[in-house]
């Protein structure tokens, strides 16, 4: 184990925590295209090329979730998740939550808001931590060849 590996105690438990985290990401990300005028009408009229950010955004996060849910480079995967949510964060929730016409609505966005910033939050986790990959064959082979030395 290289001294930059995570020890994963039970890798069957990260992997259905890395699937549990990246789920929200795959089925928004296909979201964002196939109810494209939807998440358009959801940016401030303000920001401009707005159907432009929503497509770039649904790549970003099918993108890093499938780096992160696959176990490769993962902490790519996150890095791409923390440019994804901190701007929406911040641009649809945080924004919505200081404009909601309504206290209910207003309530509903600061959940939104805190659900990205802990969102974020595991993701920057995962940018510092990773995961612990399986060492291939050819990797224990070169590895073994470098110590030999």
């Amino acid at each position: 184990m290289d001294r930059n590996d995570v020890a994963v105690l039970h890798p069957g438990i990260a992997t259905a925590g890395r699937i549990m985290f990246t789920l929200i990401f795959f089925l928004s990300g296909i979201a964002h295209f196939t109810e494209l005028d939807r998440f358009v009408a959801l940016m401030p009229a303000a920001i401009p090329f707005r159907t432009f950010w929503v497509m770039s955004s649904a790549v970003v996060e099918l993108v890093g979730a499938a780096l992160i849910a696959a176990d490769r480079s993962p902490r790519l995967g996150a890095w791409l998740i923390v440019v994804f949510l901190v701007p929406v964060t911040i641009t649809v929730h945080g924004v919505g939550m200081l404009t909601a016409p309504d206290p209910q609505m207003q309530r509903i966005q600061t959940s939104f808001f805190l659900k990205g910033v802990a969102m974020a939050g595991a993701a920057l986790l995962i940018t510092q931590l990773g995961v612990r990959r399986k060492e291939r064959p050819r990797e224990a082979e070169s590895r073994a060849a470098r110590q030999s030395v």
